[in-house]
């Protein structure tokens, strides 16, 4: 089974590289299912139903989030009708949508993906780590192949949660910060992580926003409007090749392509990329 999970997708070159990139990789890599954080999907804060909906019909199979999902209050109605979008398990109960999903591949296999956020630096909410495994025992009930992404800010906990979770899940791939990290490995258990999986949109910016209003921010300490960069995105990405039976990993691969890879990779001519 491979797995494709698509790093924080970021406003409007975030959505339009994944619109490019998604069919060709399914077609190209034999992808079974499509998983993204799609939680600055919404001009990079937030996201809205008809987003969510127009990325689901990119061919995400499961859209993930972490602290900003409730940036839109359009998604307080929308979560409890669309159970392909979650928010973290770990928020407490009664909140709007829900943490876990079991979502089926191409030809029909059953997955569990479950969606979490850390505590450190982060909002605090419910432990991350005994949640994990409540809901991983529920999860098991009906997959093999579970996906968690653990949406956190340290890396620290990230990588924590990797080794909690060893043997237990298929892969931890953290998201959150933008920045897609060098430290793809299976764990001795087989579970593959990833301590960020990274950012797909304009990396011509400060983590998605615009240089100007950012660094104006760290240089006067001033409040300022934070807005989402323009320019061409850049797909951040991972694919996990699991064995289905056993629900190990057996494969972790990370994409980084620029705009013009994606257009190359979609079949676009050089002239439409230029």
């Amino acid at each position: 089974m491979k797995i494709l999970f698509i790093g924080d997708i970021f406003a409007k070159p975030g959505r339009e590289i994944a619109r490019k990139a998604i069919p060709a990789l399914v077609q190209q890599r034999g992808l079974d299912i499509v998983i993204a954080n799609v939680e600055n999907s919404a001009a990079g804060f937030g996201v809205t139903g008809d987003i969510a909906d127009a990325i689901a019909g990119y061919g995400v199979d499961v859209m993930t989030s972490g602290n900003h999902i409730w940036d839109k209050k359009e998604v307080l109605d929308y979560l409890p009708r669309q159970p392909k979008l979650l928010r973290p398990a770990n928020f407490p109960a009664g909140v709007p949508g829900r943490g876990s999903w079991v979502a089926h591949t191409r030809t029909g296999e059953p997955i569990g993906v479950l969606n979490l956020m850390g505590r450190i630096f982060m909002t605090p909410l419910d432990d991350p780590f005994a949640v994990a495994l409540r809901e991983i025992e529920a999860l098991r009930a009906k997959a093999r192949v579970i996906i968690v992404d653990f949406h956190a800010e340290a890396t620290s906990e990230k990588v924590a949660m990797g080794w909690h979770l060893d043997g237990r899940v298929t892969a931890v791939i953290g998201t959150h910060t933008h920045v897609q990290t060098a430290d793809e490995r299976i764990l001795p258990k087989g579970t593959a992580y990833l301590t960020d999986a990274g950012m797909t949109g304009p990396h011509d910016s400060i983590i998605g926003v615009s240089i100007d209003a950012a660094l104006g921010r760290f240089l006067s300490s001033m409040p300022a409007k934070f807005e989402a960069a323009s320019g061409t995105g850049r797909l951040n990405a991972l694919i996990v090749t699991a064995d289905a039976a056993s629900g190990r990993a057996t494969a972790i691969e990370r994409l980084n392509l620029s705009a013009a890879e994606v257009d190359a990779l979609a079949g676009e001519p050089a002239s439409a990329r230029a």
